[in-house]
């Protein structure tokens, strides 16, 4: 069983959107998957808006879809994407 490193973007709403709770909310989701989140990066964007980078070690053989659910059901958030997805170990 392969461990993929995946690097995923969030965008919240607004500039007001509390990050500390999207961090918060997206680990318990990921944890609860089999993942480990292993850092948040805050990126800013422009106007007052940060992008959250997330770092995560993610079960080779799980959809890369399931872990963008899991931060799209959070309050507050935009979008995600994947910018980033490479075999870790394995």
């Amino acid at each position: 069983m392969a461990t993929a490193a995946v690097k995923l973007k969030i965008l919240p709403e607004s500039p007001d959107t509390d990050l500390e709770e999207i961090k918060k909310h997206g680990k318990t989701k990921i944890e609860s998957h089999k993942g480990v989140l292993s850092s948040y990066i805050e990126e800013p964007i422009a106007f007052g808006l940060k992008a959250l980078i997330a770092v995560i070690a993610w079960p080779e053989e799980k959809d890369t879809e399931l872990i963008e659910q899991c931060f799209l059901g959070i309050p507050g958030v935009s979008s995600v994407d994947i910018i980033d997805y490479r075999r870790a170990l394995g």
